[in-house]
Formats: structure tokens, sequence, C-alpha cells
């Protein structure tokens, strides 16, 4: 599996015309095996224990479809955990905390100063400090949305990606789509038509 910024030349799906309609399984990771209340990193392991929404999850998902993932650890080992092979692709990466990966929420916010207490007056467009905001990662979603061709997808992504896609298909405000909910291992469901987008189902939980 590769990495990439961008999907991967591959004209068995990026060579569809993009005038199918694309139809996109979203799927959050499974919780993150750590300490909660953490800004984890790529790294982070995936906690695969709920084996009977795995495969309550698996036998939903479409046959044959493309497979993408971001390309942290915690996304791939939930992809595989489904059955999934998927290409890898860093526009779908979490949004970005910098400096602030890896430490807790409430450590920074006791000695985190000013920044982590103006990020939250506006968290949509501010940004960490290294980091990206929310909108940054809305337009990075938005290009590896239109990368993918007409047929079924199915994406195992981070809630951030998942509320930008809701975003980018519901033509939102990227602060109103931070108000979206995106559990672990939950689905959403959005297609790209002819005539614009169309939302399915959101923050499902298979069963």
């Amino acid at each position: 599996m590769a990495v990439a910024a961008l999907l991967p030349q591959r004209p068995t799906s990026l060579e569809i015309s993009m005038e199918g309609e694309t139809f996109l399984w979203l799927i959050r990771h499974a919780p993150v095996d750590g300490v909660a209340g953490t800004i984890h990193a790529p790294d982070a392991p995936a906690d695969l224990g709920d084996r009977a929404q795995l495969q309550a999850l698996r036998q939903r998902l479409p046959r044959d479809s493309a497979s993408y993932a971001s390309p942290s650890r915690r996304t791939v080992e939930t992809a595989r955990a489904l059955g999934l092979e998927p290409d890898l692709v860093g526009n779908f990466s979490e949004q970005d905390f910098g400096d602030w990966t890896g430490r807790r929420h409430d450590e920074l916010a006791a000695s985190g100063g000013e920044a982590y207490a103006q990020f939250w007056g506006d968290p949509a467009h501010a940004r960490p400090p290294g980091g990206e905001s929310f909108e940054d990662q809305v337009a990075r979603v938005r290009h590896g949305l239109s990368r993918i061709g007409a047929g079924p997808a199915t994406l195992v992504v981070h809630s951030g990606t998942i509320r930008a896609a809701l975003c980018i298909a519901l033509d939102l405000a990227p602060q109103s789509a931070l108000r979206f909910v995106i559990d672990p291992l939950s689905l959403t469901r959005i297609d790209r038509l002819a005539t614009g987008w169309r939302v399915v189902s959101v923050n499902q939980r298979v069963v």
C-alpha cells in the first residue's frame, strides 16, 4: 500500500469518468488504544476489541469497492480488520494539531497559555502552533474527494475527515460542520451525483 498526498495514479479507479455517480461509505476508525483526552499522534494504535461491531460493518460494506484510508496506524488497522487493503491517502489524515500532538487537553488547558484559549474561541479557522485549522483540513479533503472516480468507495478515516466531507456535501460553513458527532466505528453515507451531493446517513451505528 503506497502512502500518497494524493490518490495514486491507477487506471482501475482514477481514470473513471467523473460524470458518473460516486457512493461513499465513510467509517471512523476504532477507538484509540491510549489515554483518553489526548491529541493522538498518527502512530497511535486502534483498539479492535469490538469484534461484533467490526463484523457488522464488514457485512454492510459494498463488495468490490475501491478502498482508501488515512495513513495513520489506527485507520490502517481498522481497515484491515474490516477486510480491506486500502490505498493510503494523506489528504484524508486527521487535522494536524502541530506542537500539541501527543498532549492531553486538560494539560494544555492548564499550561497551554493564551494560544490554547484563543484556538477554542474560533476552532474552525484558528491554527495550533505548527498545525492547521479545520478550514485547512476541509480544503485538502475536498481535493482528495475530487480524485475519487465513479462507483462505490469505502474510506476509513477520522472524525475530522468525515466532518470535512459533510461540510463539503452540505455546503456548510466550517464552524457549522464541527457540530456533527462522529463516533468510533460509525458509518456515514454520502453520494456525489450529477446534480450535487446527497447525504444518506450520518454517524450510524451498524448492528
